[in-house]
């Protein structure tokens, strides 16, 4: 289902337009970045822990400045109140619902005619991590994976009984966990604490960009160093000074390492 009510010119020609898909019930709501030509190479980009689409948008309208149709979109059910426009409660919400997601944007994607069989992932925090496991899901869909700060603690935050705001006994744990602004199910906590992250993504072995800063004390650069341990092609930059969730500053570096990444 395409949804052509939110459409405008970008001042390089680029077209932005509003989407939705499916997955199962609910819809899934996210924005295209489409450059003139057809068989384009695909990019989409997902946000991490209560983000929403518009806090990544500007690496989608980067990639499609090289060239790819880019999307981001909302995951269902993984952003704060009233900024994620797709169906699904924060509650039903956890990294393997959102691994779903992905799938069905990518699904979405591929069918339209425009679009080639090229595709990058991209994804911040638990954007990443989503990101990652879709790839070692499906890795001849998968041409390159870029990771920003991915937040491959997930399954040890679980068991450590400590995710972001919310804390619980791992060996009990709860129906639902407050989790500052976001209310949370057992599901969230349940999918992942038995995983263990570097044996899920280890299957993609294609090109992999990882980005990083060393003041981020959400996710530890520790993890990104086990995960290019892990890839058999993977270039990790250290940013010094970067937090979970680059500030201008540091997003320039960033930037620079996934335009050099991509076209390289």
């Amino acid at each position: 289902m395409f949804d052509s009510q939110k459409k405008r010119k970008l001042q390089e020609p680029i077209t932005e337009t509003t989407f939705e898909c499916k997955r199962g019930n609910l819809t899934i709501r996210g924005t295209e970045y489409r450059p003139e030509g057809e068989n384009l190479p695909v990019a989409i980009v997902s946000h991490g822990f209560m983000a929403w689409q518009a806090t990544v948008r500007q690496y989608a309208k980067e990639l499609a400045r090289m060239g790819y149709c880019a999307y981001c979109f909302d995951f269902c059910g993984g952003s704060v109140a009233k900024r994620g426009k797709s169906d699904g409660a924060t509650t039903d919400m956890s990294v393997l619902t959102e691994v779903q997601d992905l799938e069905a944007v990518i699904e979405y994607v591929q069918r339209l005619s425009y679009n080639g069989r090229e595709l990058v992932l991209m994804g911040c925090s638990q954007g990443g991590f989503v990101s990652a496991l879709v790839a070692a899901k499906h890795p001849g869909l998968v041409s390159k994976l870029v990771l920003f700060y991915p937040a491959l603690c997930i399954p040890d935050d679980a068991r450590a009984g400590r995710m972001m705001f919310a804390k619980f006994d791992p060996k009990n744990i709860p129906e639902r966990l407050n989790c500052g602004p976001m209310k949370l199910g057992r599901c969230y906590v349940a999918d992942v604490i038995d995983m263990d992250p570097y044996a899920e993504i280890k299957p993609y072995q294609g090109p992999v960009l990882i980005v990083h800063g060393t003041k981020d004390s959400i996710v530890k650069p520790d993890y990104s160093l086990q995960a290019q341990r892990a890839y058999p092609n993977a270039r990790l930059h250290i940013i010094e000074g970067g937090a979970h969730g680059f500030g201008k500053k540091h997003d320039a570096i960033a930037m620079a390492h996934l335009r050099k990444f991509i076209k390289g």
